[in-house]
């Protein structure tokens, strides 16, 4: 029933994407960076300016942290066995330790949790992409050739939109600034047409995905560390974490989200095992048809 309620929805739409771009071709670059630098600022002020800032999201920040370096060290251990170099490592964690609760992520909640998971997911969705920018482009660009982590990360940082969307979110709802209703009624607009194009385009990055000469082994440790051992992770950490139950529920579903989608980028754009973690990307997201619902059995 969950399937046919939450997940069904959520790859129809997917679907409307891949579809898209097996018959039209889009170009999803300009359309990821439309989404990203146009749509996704504008959801995540609305989010900041009329959600009052508590204690529950200083912890889900928290959460945030602590989950991607557990991953990140998780791998590095995986890493370290199998003696993987340099960029086979990189690869490792661009495709384990980051996790699309951009576009998977934060339409799940809303379907399962209503408007209260929904504001949630995106102070999650803010915080992981802040986390992507900085630590995900820092191992992109260290298993790169150029290996230009540290300056790559921060000029990333500069050039993230959804991070001014939240600081001028903040300012004006402490600041206690009104915005008038005509000006609301279009930021409405195009905060609730995000969630939606930003789907359509993960449907049009997958279908741009192959995995004929993926290492299959490689794959695997990637799939185990980010659909089983993030989660199982992410329960550990709400046993000591002081926030209600809805947010628990929130933090071990969004830890079982496939691999984001923002890392093949990252990867692409630095040459860092580029198929590996497009692959790890597609067959994460597949098989997380299976995986979701067996996490929402058991903990809802």
């Amino acid at each position: 029933m969950i399937f046919l309620q939450v997940i069904l929805p959520v790859f129809l739409i997917f679907a409307i994407g891949f579809i898209g771009q097996k018959m039209l071709g889009f170009d999803v670059k300009a359309l990821s960076k439309m989404a990203m630098y146009l749509l996704s600022p504008v959801l995540v002020f609305r989010t900041f300016y009329v959600n009052e800032f508590t204690s529950e999201h200083f912890y889900i920040i928290l959460y945030c942290f602590l989950l991607c370096f557990s991953l990140i060290l998780v791998t590095y251990c995986v890493a370290w066995i199998r003696k993987f170099n340099k960029s086979e490592t990189c690869g490792l964690i661009l495709s384990s330790s980051f996790m699309n609760n951009g576009n998977y992520g934060t339409p799940v909640a809303l379907l399962l949790f209503g408007a209260a998971g929904f504001e949630y997911a995106v102070v999650l969705m803010v915080f992981q992409s802040l986390l992507m920018a900085t630590v995900g482009v820092y191992y992109a660009a260290k298993g790169s050739p150029d290996n230009d982590g540290v300056r790559s990360a921060l000029l990333s940082v500069v050039k993230m939109p959804i991070m001014y969307g939240a600081v001028i979110g903040l300012f004006f709802q402490l600041l206690s600034i009104q915005i008038s209703d005509s000006i609301m009624q279009a930021v409405n607009l195009v905060a609730d047409a995000t969630i939606p194009v930003i789907m359509v385009i993960l449907g049009m990055q997958l279908a741009k995905i192959s995995i004929r000469n993926t290492a299959k082994e490689k794959l695997g440790y990637a799939l185990s560390i980010k659909l089983i051992v993030s989660p199982i992770i992410a329960f550990l950490f709400t046993l000591i974490l002081p926030v209600d139950l809805l947010v628990k529920q929130l933090m071990i579903i969004m830890a079982a989200m496939p691999a984001a989608a923002n890392t093949t980028m990252y990867a692409l754009e630095f040459n860092t095992e580029p198929d590996f973690v497009s692959s790890a990307t597609l067959v994460s997201t597949l098989l997380s048809i299976i995986t979701l619902p067996i996490l929402f059995w058991l903990i809802l």
